[in-house]
């Protein structure tokens, strides 16, 4: 059962996490409920605080309460489980540009067996964008990829990946959502065999971060209830009296734990 619920736990704050990379970039500290929505499961609900330095996700799933903390200008992460007063840390993760409050002047620093090379200044649909060329190694194979990423926005507009697949981001235009100012956006994934799959996301115009993605086959994420404001910072602290699990948690780890969720 413990196993369960610490596989469960990793893998939905990897899907939960992902929303705010950008608002660690840009400062914002703030609150929200994080919801994520798969069919034919009940709603998964978290809480998620966001400071300067910390971001702090509370899961709890069949009674069982699991904290998770990372701290990105580190690459260190602790998951903790308050009612056993126990926990686990994992080092090493990758310190991207989007993490870090150092200035990076690629994509790709901070990130192991990857390359970035700028090849030019352009524009897709009247949006500046810096065109990436992105080279991975696998195992001892490269593979590369282009990346158009947003000056403003700093996400990409258009990927086209190493197997020939195409991504394209579309603005939609803007709207309220939650009470919040954000822009619409349509993401359309092309499969080398040409087959496409459709997508949206809504983009907070002050988090400057994704608050809500619609994802084929009727998923869902989205955060709600967001409140700007300074966060408290025991939020991120370890407890004095919490003992340490001696649990390796090195990606490789993590990832096994992913698929075996799925």
């Amino acid at each position: 059962m413990k196993r369960q619920i610490l596989i469960s736990g990793l893998t939905s704050f990897l899907l939960l996490f992902s929303f705010c990379v950008h608002a660690i970039q840009l400062n914002v500290e703030f609150s929200a409920d994080a919801i994520q929505v798969s069919p034919g499961q009940a709603p998964l609900i978290s809480k998620m605080y966001v400071s300067k330095k910390a971001v702090r996700t509370e899961i709890n799933q069949k009674g069982y309460r699991v904290v998770d903390i990372v701290y990105p200008e580190k690459g260190k992460r602790l998951v903790l489980y308050p009612d056993q007063k126990k926990y686990m840390e994992q080092t090493g993760l990758p310190i991207s540009s989007l993490w870090s409050q150092k200035k990076f002047t690629t994509p790709c620093d901070g990130v192991r067996h990857v390359q970035c090379k700028k090849l030019a200044k352009e524009k897709i649909n009247q949006i500046k964008v810096d065109k990436w060329q992105v080279e991975r190694t696998v195992n001892g194979k490269i593979f590369k990829s282009l990346h158009w990423i947003d000056n403003q926005r700093h996400f990409a507009i258009k990927e086209i990946f190493h197997d020939g697949g195409v991504m394209e981001l579309k603005l939609l235009g803007k709207e309220k959502l939650n009470g919040r100012e954000v822009e619409q956006w349509q993401s359309r994934y092309t499969y080398p065999s040409g087959q496409s799959r459709f997508s949206k996301q809504w983009y907070d115009t002050q988090l400057k971060m994704v608050v809500k993605e619609e994802l084929p086959g009727g998923f869902l994420r989205e955060l709600r209830n967001i409140k700007v404001s300074k966060q408290d910072e025991k939020l991120f602290h370890l407890p004095a009296d919490y003992k340490k699990l001696n649990i390796n948690m090195n990606q490789e780890k993590i990832n096994n734990n992913r698929r075996v969720a799925r």
